[in-house]
């Protein structure tokens, strides 16, 4: 249970101090989850110092060092009908290249990597959020995040 945006963001946080070139978080939840909130988090833990928004717009924000200590896309999915758009973002370069954070990852539908860190975020009654994880081979000893 996150019980508030600042606990949200202090996961996240913790998240990307553990985060190594190759891995995927995948962020699952309906729009006002805390998806952005906890992406933010995690661009905190890696030494970013501005303002996170939300790349609904451009679908992909990059940061690169030496504003973050390992390349991250943080990747917004939610515009992308189409399969073929995902080919055209070139993320599996991406994945060679750093870390991605990607909301509405449900748009992968099964070509979703199968090593993704996949956090779902719900809202709970009095405004807390609700966090299921399911933790791939490839994130024991990280999850949960110290």
């Amino acid at each position: 249970m996150l019980s508030n945006p600042a606990a949200t963001e202090a996961l996240g946080a913790r998240l990307g101090r553990q985060l190594r070139a190759g891995d995927t978080i995948a962020l699952f939840g309906e729009l006002g989850a805390g998806k952005t909130t906890l992406s933010r988090g995690i661009l905190q833990g890696l030494g970013f110092k501005g303002e996170v928004a939300s790349p609904t717009f451009p679908i992909v924000q990059t940061y690169d060092p030496p504003d973050v200590r390992l390349t991250l896309w943080h990747v917004d999915l939610y515009r992308i009908e189409d399969a073929q758009e995902l080919e055209e973002l070139a993320l599996d370069e991406a994945r060679g290249e750093g870390a991605l954070v990607i909301e509405w990852p449900e748009r992968f539908g099964p070509a979703l990597w199968p090593d993704s860190l996949r956090l779902a975020l719900s809202i709970a009654d009095k405004g807390e959020r609700v966090l299921t994880a399911r933790v791939p081979p490839a994130w024991e000893g990280r999850w949960p995040p110290r």
